[in-house]
């Protein structure tokens, strides 16, 4: 880690380049400004974690500055110095965002372990604007890779909602990306501070989901010993996303049109309302349409969530992404493994090109991660993809086809070390299908 900066900024000199002397010998880097003219150029220009400013400055106020400094770059901390210190000064400093408030002279030993635990937070507040940056560059709308129109079009529909609090319904099938956009629309919106809480209604039973979405007191039923907290309460401020919303029952459909209605909910086992600010996303791979006539799904909550519907295209709809999508994946796994695979040949990039993608870009992306594991050069070959991507009603050999899926899985579970969950999430087979195959071809 490179030396913690302090600037101290005070118009008496003497005192000024003393106390630079003490801090420079407890490790710091030290920068003066004799104005707040000259402290603002080596803030703009200079990484500081910590000021030290003296209460009146020749052009100005060193209270009024913190508020400033603080507004500008958050993570920098300020030690307010005063010759003449006041109560009213101390609140106001610290309310305008201070570290603290000192009088210069008779806290001369406080200096030293201050300035430490100032420094201390100034890097933990760096450290969390880093991971915030990063937070937002990883998930704001314009990471999303595609250059179709279709997808263009979703985006830019997912950019004019985010920053209201409109429900949002997105549409699409598996694979599409509608978690990514979720959490996109999230990362835009200003809740991005706030949670942002992931739940597949199709993972829980209906008994289960409720008590995970809202909670129970205790005792609601068998085995509740003491309150819970659903993850409702969780996303307070924030965003849930509500993924396969098809799959909900028509009971846990009312009490979310409740929601949706009154922004109130009741937990399992209580009578009192919950007040409730939380952003809903939906998401479902269904047509809503089509549920409402089978009698599967309200048509009330289906016109309260589809408020504003953004529809997700399907790679097939958007094929000139694929090579796109294609070296983007390349890189990432590339990385990921610590191999020096850079490039796809042309055979391999026709193949891919031509294949129907029925399980979108997630398929995409497991097939060019289990194409980088396999691959023993810096390019990836037709010969590192599925045996589905060279099925042809012209040539079709099952035996060869046989031989050939058994060595991949060999390959796969090579690979994994036998690890038998991760080998069949590689080969994107149910474990089940996997444990077959292994006794079919006698693999151990």
């Amino acid at each position: 880690m490179s030396q913690p900066s302090i600037l101290i900024i005070d118009d008496e000199n003497k005192l000024r380049q003393l106390l630079g002397r003490i801090l420079q010998l407890e490790g710091y880097q030290i920068w003066e400004a004799e104005n707040i003219k000259s402290a603002w150029k080596i803030l703009e220009n200079e990484d500081i974690s910590l000021v030290l400013s003296d209460v009146k400055l020749p052009d100005g106020n060193g209270v009024e500055l913190t508020k400033q400094i603080k507004a500008k770059f958050p993570a920098i901390e300020i030690i307010v110095l005063t010759a003449f210190g006041t109560i009213e000064d101390g609140v106001k400093a610290i309310k305008n965002g201070a570290f603290d408030y000192i009088t210069k002279g008779d806290d001369n030993d406080k200096i030293i372990p201050l300035v430490s635990k100032a420094i201390d937070k100034s890097f933990l507040q760096h450290k969390i604007l880093r991971l915030e940056k990063k937070l937002h560059q990883q998930f704001s709308l314009d990471s999303i890779i595609g250059e179709s129109a279709a997808i263009k079009e979703a985006i830019n529909m997912a950019k004019r909602v985010a920053t209201t609090a409109t429900t949002v319904l997105l549409l699409g099938e598996t694979g599409t990306g509608k978690e990514v956009f979720a959490h996109s629309i999230h990362q835009e919106s200003n809740r991005q501070s706030r949670s942002f809480v992931a739940v597949n209604c199709s993972s829980f039973s209906r008994e289960i989901l409720e008590s995970e979405l809202f909670g129970y007191k205790a005792g609601a039923f068998t085995g509740a010993l003491k309150d819970k907290k659903g993850l409702w309460e969780e996303a307070e401020g924030g965003t849930i996303f509500l993924d396969e919303i098809g799959e909900m029952s028509l009971d846990l459909q009312a009490k979310l049109l409740r929601i949706l209605e009154s922004g109130e909910f009741i937990k399992l086992g209580d009578t009192k309302t919950i007040k409730s600010d939380v952003r809903i996303i939906a998401a479902t791979n269904r047509d809503l349409s089509l549920e409402i006539e089978k009698g599967s799904f309200r048509s009330d909550l289906y016109y309260r969530l589809s408020v504003f519907a953004i529809k997700l295209p399907a790679l097939r709809e958007r094929s000139g992404d694929i090579e796109i999508l294609a070296k983007h994946y390349l890189r990432e796994f590339s990385h990921k493994t610590n191999r020096q695979v850079t490039e796809m040949d042309k055979e391999f990039l026709i193949k891919i090109s031509r294949h129907p993608w029925k399980g979108n870009v997630r398929e995409l992306k497991n097939n060019i991660e289990r194409a980088v594991i396999l691959s023993d050069e810096n390019t990836l070959n037709a010969n590192l993809l599925p045996i589905e991507f060279h099925i042809t009603t012209e040539s079709f050999n099952q035996m060869d086809l046989a031989t050939a899926e058994k060595i991949h899985i060999q390959k796969v579970l090579h690979y994994t070390k036998g690890n038998k969950t991760e080998a069949a999430r590689l080969l994107n087979i149910g474990l089940t299908t996997l444990y077959r195959k292994i006794e079919e071809y006698k693999l151990t």
